[in-house]
């Protein structure tokens, strides 16, 4: 058990790094997974602070969906975050996966952000 929850660390710093050399300037969209919920941050890593977030533990949220860890509630948030986004200023940041694979809820949440008017 030690030894996955070290590698998965090392991923995601790993990933992280590649993110912010890539980044130019730009926020950050990070995503967190865990087996009941989903949540997304826009970052600003120059200033230190969080410009949107979005989860699926929110009010609002909560009751529309049947369950927080699944395709359609990822899809959800990557909604309401890019409109947060949006209203907040933000139309391009980068994306950062966290140690997760591209794949499932962490690609769909992806695909509705950009198909909201995040571009990234």
């Amino acid at each position: 058990m030690a030894a996955n929850d070290t590698s998965f660390v090392r991923r995601r710093q790993r990933v992280r790094k590649v993110v912010r050399k890539a980044s130019n300037g730009r926020p950050r969209l990070s995503v967190f997974r865990s087996s009941k919920q989903i949540y997304a941050q826009i970052i600003d890593d120059a200033q230190g602070v969080t410009l949107a977030s979005a989860s699926t533990i929110e009010q609002e949220i909560k009751s529309k969906l049947k369950t927080g860890a699944d395709v359609a509630a990822a899809s959800e948030i990557g909604k309401l975050i890019a409109a947060r986004a949006l209203a907040a200023g933000v139309d391009k940041v980068v994306f950062d996966r966290g140690g997760y694979m591209f794949h499932g809820r962490v690609k769909a949440l992806a695909d509705a952000a950009r198909e909201a008017g995040l571009s990234f």
